[in-house]
């Protein structure tokens, strides 16, 4: 599971009949320390409704999969929570 930023939406008219209903964003990667990017932005199903602007939890793989419920489902990500809040010991910082 990563911590990630919605940045943005991306639509695809013409797709998977699988993807059907599902809502794509784009995410950044983070870095839960320091909120720094850690990896290039990916495309994730939204199965939660975030918001861009939102810090979101991404599972990928067959959790992505199996959390769109359809494990055909040919995602690589899928957002599964939106995070509140968190608190990190200072001592590993």
């Amino acid at each position: 599971m990563i911590v990630a930023k919605v940045i943005g939406n991306i639509w695809a008219t013409r797709k998977e009949d699988k993807l059907n209903g599902l809502k794509l964003l784009i995410v950044q990667p983070l870095n839960i320390l320091d909120d720094s990017k850690s990896d290039a932005p990916i495309v994730a199903a939204d199965i939660i409704g975030a918001g861009i602007g939102e810090t979101v939890l991404v599972v990928s793989g067959s959790s992505a999969r199996g959390a769109t419920g359809n494990i055909q489902t040919p995602v690589d990500a899928t957002v599964v929570g939106i995070v509140d809040d968190r608190e990190i010991d200072p001592s590993v910082l």
